[in-house]
């Protein structure tokens, strides 16, 4: 099957991320299903989606431009293109839908968290299917009211990587909104993204929009320290991240731990942010949902225990997470200091 701009693209499990890549690609004229859960399949029938970004964009997609469903069944028997953008705990049920469902020479890109997600669809997908890694650097703030378009907001900045080898497939992602470019190590790519998210946790546990943490000195150190210890694993390892935004993974925690006036020269790219936006895993804990620290902190973690190394503050942010999961009560709005002297 040849890929091209008329190639029909299924986003399976379109929340945030999903709907503002299925809306950039439908205002470009691309042919898009949403599979989505059934109420927001009710508001986007309504309403359309609202598409807006952090360089001033803010465009309506009208409910005839795209397709959406809450079937996997109809949805992905004439898909071209499938990107899944369910959270990593969902990838194998996802990518049984897909081998059962979509056609024998569907492609299957990951726009998803974490370093596993590629693996578990490949074990799963029919033979035939081809599966391509994605990394999605921005970050998504969705809103919704009764009677209005549910509006997603990109609300940082990055070009969105997708694994080189399918000809076709870049030209027919990349659109107004959503840059695309080709990586050639999509494995160190997503390892440095890891490193970046394990942010998430930290936000999470701040209760705090991503602006005013990273505008904090303290949660940079906390921060920084996390990452000296996932490269410490990740060496041990013999895995090597990716630059992030040009920027070596071993400078970031020198550049995190600048004091705020520097730091707010120096990384004025890090703090380009909506200020209201916040993480996914702080929306997680506020609509308490399970997060996917297993997939990011987790993963360093195993790394770790098959290295033999020690990484004792990923640990602690770890067990922060889960707890604040099984209290059930959003996120716990800790201040740096207390998740610093957590015992161990």
């Amino acid at each position: 099957m040849a890929i091209d701009r008329t190639s029909r693209i299924v986003v399976a499990g379109a929340g945030s991320i999903g709907c503002y890549v299925g809306g950039c690609l439908a205002l470009a004229g691309r042919d898009v299903t949403l599979l989505v859960r059934p109420a927001l399949a009710s508001a986007i029938a309504w309403h359309g989606l609202r598409i807006s970004d952090l360089d001033g964009g803010d465009r309506i997609v009208p409910p005839t431009a795209l397709k959406f469903a809450a079937e996997a069944s109809g949805a992905l028997a004439q898909a071209h293109v499938v990107l899944v953008t369910v959270k990593s705990g969902a990838t194998a049920e996802m990518a049984a839908l897909i081998a059962r469902h979509a056609p024998a020479d569907a492609i299957v890109v990951s726009l998803q968290n974490g370093v596993g997600n590629l693996d578990v669809l490949r074990a799963h997908l029919a033979a035939t299917q081809r599966a391509f890694a994605g990394m999605v650097p921005f970050n998504v703030v969705q809103t919704r009211n009764d009677d209005a378009p549910p509006r997603f907001h990109r609300a940082t900045s990055g070009t969105l990587l997708i694994a080189a080898g399918e000809p076709g497939l870049r030209e027919a992602l990349n659109a107004p909104g959503l840059a695309v470019a080709e990586h050639p190590d999509m494995a160190g790519v997503l390892w440095g993204k890891l490193l970046l998210n394990l942010n998430n946790a930290f936000n999470a546990l701040s209760d705090l929009p991503l602006a005013t943490e990273l505008a904090d000195r303290r949660w940079r150190l906390l921060l920084a320290a996390q990452i000296v210890e996932a490269l410490a694993v990740l060496e041990a390892a013999k895995i090597r991240p990716a630059r992030i935004e040009g920027v070596p993974p071993r400078a970031i925690p020198f550049i995190l731990r600048l004091p705020d006036w520097l730091f707010r020269l120096v990384a004025r790219g890090m703090l380009s942010i909506d200020p209201q936006a916040r993480s996914s895993m702080l929306e997680d804990l506020q609509l308490r949902r399970s997060t996917e620290i297993d997939y990011l902190q987790g993963a360093i973690l195993a790394l770790a225990d098959k290295a033999g190394a020690a990484a004792p503050l990923t640990e602690r942010v770890l067990r922060l997470i889960k707890g604040a999961e099984s209290a059930g009560a959003g996120s716990p709005g800790l201040r740096p200091a207390q998740v610093a002297s957590v015992t161990a």
